[in-house]
């Protein structure tokens, strides 16, 4: 096990960055928020869906975004997470990563990060563990941990 080692908890909406350092207590060292990530499409999307008017005929069609606008504000988030980790990464902060979140956002994040980040990857579970306090965080990813 590397002396420094970053578990990343995180959510659609919240996240935070826990650090371990041999044969210390975990400590956390960030908290992110997302809130935009809690908002309807509705409330996130600034027009109506796009239209296109056939020459002849009546009626037209109307078209949906490519992407969710909800789905936008996860990848949003996931890509701010994954900025953090890799400058953690450049600056040898820590030198092995353990991801928990849900799916499906544990697949944007996994999507947004550089290849060194990966490289110190240990492994990414589709726990969420978001909403627990750090000492149940530490009990949960040691069961986690030990059952892979």
């Amino acid at each position: 096990m590397p002396a420094v080692e970053w578990f990343l908890v995180a959510c659609a909406a919240h996240a935070r960055v826990m650090q371990r350092e041999r044969g210390m207590p975990m400590v956390q060292v960030a908290a992110f928020s997302h809130p935009q990530s809690r908002l309807k499409a509705s409330e996130l999307s600034d027009d109506r869906a796009g239209r296109e008017y056939a020459d002849r005929g009546h009626g037209g069609m109307a078209y949906e975004p490519r992407t969710d606008p909800v789905h936008k504000e996860h990848q949003r988030f996931a890509r701010e997470l994954a900025d953090y980790l890799d400058e953690g990464a450049r600056a040898s902060a820590y030198g092995s990563l353990v991801v928990f979140a849900g799916n499906p956002f544990l697949g944007d994040l996994r999507e947004a990060l550089s290849d060194g980040t990966r490289r110190l990857l240990r492994t990414s579970l589709p726990v969420d563990l978001s909403h627990v306090g750090p000492a149940e965080i530490e009990r949960r990813v040691e069961d986690e941990l030990a059952s892979t």
